[in-house]
């Protein structure tokens, strides 16, 4: 996501073009050229570095720049000023160097506080808010400290604080017209638009686009898209030149699936040099999408790759079909059109497609009536359950509908969590270790503050522990008092109230007491573990290690000891395989399978061992559930696996369940199997036993054209030819 850098306006005695800046600001347009015009007549190199830099002359002014701080290497303002223009060109990594050079020559330099904040901001890093307070602390006139110090509460979702902190910059100035923005986001985030405060920006400065697409920006943080874009484009309508906010209205649109625009108003923020990484990336991902196939469903339209739509199309649209079904009568609403879902096999493309840059860690992403989420294909096999993922996403359709996207993001988290095993038990994420160590360590938010814990972590792994908290927060509200009450919540939501109001109000506790209950709830729920894990993570490398040197029992002693410490933990170095593997070098096959059905019950998903559990099962005569344990990898890596197909078509065809086995020979035969001939004869036997005698005869023809000579084709045909022959 990008944001809209704050005009950075430091004190006139330091920099001739404070003025000129200020003048910007207020819509002085063309006072403001004049001005920047006047300093480049001017002797000394910073103030003609402003004058370029106002004149969008970049990298004239950034060559300006290294001759001022060459001329005055102590003078931290100036490399200030340098950083902040490279941030403003999308240079992160060199501005930052230069605010921390700043800051070695003068620790408690406010502006360079405040750039470095700014940069930070970035990336949502938490310790952006701690720098902004202490430019404030260091200078509390400085006005874009004060300004962003707002910004950053508002995007916490502390909106009293964001009112408090906005409140003391417009003290500082009556032209605060960011905190004016604040102030004015607030009011329509909280549904009461009449606040007054666009109307005040507005009057102090007519073209100050910039505080729209400011409170676009925070309506985005919040999901709620359709508004935001509708803010870009009045941004864009005063204030034609803001090519950050066209920018992020292509992307937006984009996100919402409407690509055609999108891609138009991206090519010109292009054209005119707004070239950051997001326009850059979004454009070609845009013109890749001709490489994606368009699928219109029952409840949706699929957008898969060329490559893997004909693998995958059967599976996604069945759970698709089957989430919406099942939650249009959950949540008791119908949605006003199809959902588009995407599945991209590049997680960089997933990640452009969804922030506008790579690096994104999530597994999928939901935008109004669109959802965009890794294909199987774009993770490991065995890190991404791609079916828990899309239930997951496909449940924010509904809590975002409902609410008219005004739910918070930690109760529509946590709804979406519990989706993921209410449809299976052995689907979702379980408890890891770094959640238990959060529980242990008393990390867990209280739930008033929830939201915090998704967008601005202060520990590396606290976005994870917030989506489990938020996921059993809700298991514990279905578990005590009913799904009926979660509804409860989410209807009190849509009204925008906030959620210790909604705690208190539909389950009639204070949220004090609500997180007291629920903390000790959650302790017995995962008492064996939360004793155990540390024992159980530092010992099982001795049971791997005694199974790799063949001391089997003595592998199966310790695994065994260390198993009901930490039943859940089915991640690498599990003591399941450990006690898997060493039954196999045993010869207990009984054994072995009984390991990895508890492996797959708690939510193994390494394609692996799931396949080693199929093979064991029919050996021990129990096809029922080697199919059971094939079909388990559909949902996790389905992708580039022919043998996994075959079998399970296999399986299928000995049990007459000739649907799903021609669904699974058409999977080999989209993959383009090494032995084609065998690929379509199966999956013309397997029409045939449906009746489908056309396509019967299309694909024993295909195998035939494979191999001429082949006998069961050659028989199947004459079959084939004589049911046509005999047709009325």
């Amino acid at each position: 996501m990008i944001r809209l850098l704050p005009l950075l306006l430091f004190a006139a005695p330091l920099f001739g073009g404070a003025g000129c800046w200020e003048l910007r600001k207020l819509s002085r347009t063309e006072e403001a050229r004049a001005c920047f015009t006047k300093l480049l007549n001017s002797r000394r190199a910073a103030d003609m570095a402003e004058g370029l830099w106002g004149l969008e002359r970049y990298e004239e002014a950034g060559a300006a720049f290294r001759a001022a701080v060459a001329q005055e290497p102590k003078n931290p303002g100036l490399r200030v000023r340098w950083g902040r223009l490279l941030l403003e060109r999308f240079n992160v990594t060199e501005s930052t160097q230069l605010f921390q050079e700043a800051l070695e020559i003068d620790e408690k330099h406010a502006p360079a506080l405040l750039g470095l904040a700014t940069a930070l901001s970035e990336g949502f890093d938490r310790r952006a808010i701690d720098l902004a307070r202490q430019a404030v602390e260091s200078d509390p006139k400085l006005l874009e400290a004060q300004e962003l110090l707002a910004a950053l509460t508002l995007e916490d979702g502390d909106y009293a604080k964001a009112r408090a902190e906005a409140l003391k910059a417009l003290e500082i100035s009556p032209h605060a017209l960011d905190a004016m923005a604040v102030l004015a986001a607030i009011g329509l985030l909280e549904d009461k638009p009449d606040s007054g405060w666009l109307d005040r920006m507005l009057a102090a400065s007519p073209r100050y686009g910039r505080g729209y697409a400011r409170i676009a920006h925070w309506f985005v943080l919040n999901r709620r898209y359709e508004e935001a874009i509708a803010l870009y484009r009045k941004a864009i309508a005063i204030q034609p030149e803001l090519w950050s906010a066209r920018s992020e209205l292509g992307i937006n649109l984009m996100r919402t699936g409407q690509d055609r625009e999108a891609k138009e108003l991206l090519e010109q923020c292009y054209e005119n040099g707004y070239r950051n990484a997001a326009t850059a990336n979004s454009l070609k991902l845009l013109d890749s999408l001709r490489n994606y196939e368009t699928i219109r469903t029952k409840h949706a339209v699929l957008r898969l790759h060329k490559s893997e739509a004909a693998l995958l199309r059967p599976y996604v649209e069945r759970e698709a079909d089957r989430a919406i079904a099942a939650f249009e009568k959950k949540y008791g609403l119908r949605l006003p059109g199809p959902v588009q879902i995407e599945l991209y096999p590049n997680h960089e493309d997933f990640a452009v497609r969804t922030m506008g840059m790579p690096g994104l860690g999530a597994l999928g992403v939901t935008f109004v009536l669109s959802i965009a989420m890794d294909s199987p294909s774009g993770r490991a096999p065995g890190s991404y359950h791609w079916a828990s993922t899309l239930w997951h996403e496909l449940s924010h359709v509904f809590t975002l509908q409902a609410t008219r996207h005004r739910v918070p993001r930690w109760f529509t988290e946590g709804v979406a969590v519990h989706e993921e095993t209410a449809v299976n038990p052995e689907w979702g994420e379980r408890v890891t270790p770094n959640v238990l160590a959060a529980i242990n360590d008393k990390k867990l938010l209280p739930i008033a503050d929830l939201d915090r814990g998704f967008l601005r972590p202060s520990y590396p792994a606290q976005i994870v522990v917030s989506y489990f908290q938020a996921g059993r927060v809700c298991d514990y509200i279905n578990g005590r008092w009913g799904w009926a009450k979660l509804m409860e919540m989410l209807k009190a939501f849509a009204q925008a109230t906030p959620t210790a109001a909604v705690v208190e109000q539909t389950l009639g506790l204070k949220p004090e007491e609500f997180d007291k209950e629920f903390l000790a709830w959650l302790e017995r729920q995962h008492e064996a573990s939360l004793k155990g894990f540390r024992e159980y993570l530092k010992r099982a490398p001795e049971a791997a290690k005694a199974l790799r040197e063949k001391r089997h029992d003595e592998a199966i002693e310790i695994a065994s000891k260390l198993k009901p410490m930490f039943p859940e933990f089915v991640e690498n170095g599990n003591v399941y395989e450990t006690l898997a593997g060493a039954w196999l070098a045993k010869g207990d096959k009984p054994a072995a399978a009984r390991e990895l059905r508890e492996y797959a019950a708690n939510g193994g998903r390494d394609p692996a061992w799931l396949k080693r559990l199929a093979d064991l099962e029919l050996e021990l005569n129990r096809p029922a559930e080697a199919r059971a344990a094939l079909e388990r990898v559909l949902w996790i890596y389905p992708v580039k696996d022919q043998e996994l197909h075959k079998k399970l078509g296999d399986l299928r065809a000995a049990a007459a369940d000739w649907p799903g086995a021609a669904e699974e020979y058409a999977a080999v035969v989209a993959l383009s199997p090494t032995d084609p001939a065998s690929a379509y004869y199966d999956l013309a036997r397997a029409c045939h036993a449906l009746g489908k005698t056309a396509e019967a005869h299309e694909h024993i023809l295909a195998a035939l054209e494979h191999a001429p000579g082949y006998r069961p084709a050659q028989k199947l045909l004459l079959e084939i030819n004589k049911e046509l022959t005999n047709k009325p």
